[in-house]
């Protein structure tokens, strides 16, 4: 079996979602990320969201910290030399595009090209009411991802960018200094077949939450047959899904502590957005969950699905 990163899921914008409330100030992200590559882990992932979703609100008396994940990251970045740092994911719709190739390219340099940007295009409809009003039941937020990349990979290689298009309009654009990487590093979320394309055209990851192994191996398959289409190889490509995990002596043990965490509650609200169409309910099969021996067993299922990277694990007090 050929090496498997794994990459660790710091609470950036994920207080009142997949961890508790309070979970960790900044300081104590940042020390938890030097202590992440001191073990050997290869990457933390930071989340994005800009506004406290509806159910959280109604849960939590007090209200979840989301950390600017651009800002907490350079940080870390600043302290560690080897660990990448990575978004899962950067919602695009909330940035203009002109701001975010700016900040990346920023923390590419402050990094030392260890940034791995995730992108998408945000799934909490209230975030974009907090954003833009009225008009967002309007917006179509695929239009709006696909205006801002390509305006982003146009400023991270030409030195001046003109754009007309349905919701941005920019003129004699200079964005300077370049990321340290070329090509930078896109990863895309989602299990759509827009999304598919999206990584094979543009990407260099594929970023897909909570789905079993035969759920990865059909993302898998598809993007192979997209690959073949745009002359690629699939080698290329890190399939690197984000889950959560419970360890624990027994399965019974493990099962109870993550049915006890945020993370399951979190995962019941993704069947009307992320996990539309899919059986949000079996989280066994969707999740690292159980004894050592059966953790073990569960990675090599994700392995032969197709998988090289284990980002943002999301990990139960069973763990802490």
């Amino acid at each position: 079996m050929s090496k498997i990163s794994f990459g660790v899921g710091i609470a950036t914008g994920t207080e009142g979602l997949m961890y508790p409330v309070p979970y960790a100030s900044v300081r104590e992200t940042v020390n938890l990320s030097i202590f992440a590559e001191s073990l050997g882990f290869d990457s933390v992932w930071g989340n994005d969201h800009i506004s406290t979703q509806n159910y959280v609100r109604e849960k939590f008396k007090n209200p979840p910290r989301f950390y600017s994940p651009l800002l907490v990251l350079s940080a870390i970045a600043e302290q560690t030399s080897t660990i990448k740092v990575c978004t899962g994911l950067l919602v695009m719709p909330f940035r203009h595009p002109l701001i975010a190739a700016k900040e990346i390219a920023t923390l590419d340099h402050l990094s030392n090209g260890r940034l791995l940007l995730g992108v998408g295009l945000g799934a909490y409809r209230e975030e974009f009411e907090a954003e833009f009003g009225k008009t967002s039941s309007s917006m179509h937020r695929g239009e709006i991802f696909d205006e801002s990349l390509i305006i982003i990979k146009r400023l991270f290689k030409e030195d001046i960018v003109s754009y007309s298009g349905k919701y941005f309009d920019i003129q004699n654009a200079q964005s300077f200094p370049k990321p340290l990487q070329d090509p930078f590093p896109f990863y895309f979320g989602g299990n759509s077949n827009k999304s598919y394309e999206r990584v094979v055209r543009d990407g260099t990851g594929w970023l897909p939450a909570l789905l079993t192994p035969d759920e990865v191996r059909e993302g898998y398959d598809r993007i192979n047959e997209l690959c073949e289409h745009y002359g690629r190889n699939i080698n290329t490509i890190d399939i690197a899904p984000q889950l959560g995990i419970s360890i624990a002596k027994t399965h019974e043990e493990a099962v109870a502590r993550y049915k006890r965490s945020q993370m399951y509650l979190h995962s019941l609200t993704l069947g009307k957005s992320t996990m539309k169409g899919r059986d949000a309910t079996n989280y066994l099969d969707r999740n690292l969950i159980g004894s050592v021996d059966e953790i073990k067993s569960r990675i090599a299922l994700y392995k032969n699905a197709g998988l090289n990277t284990f980002s943002a694990l999301i990990f139960t007090d069973s763990c802490l």
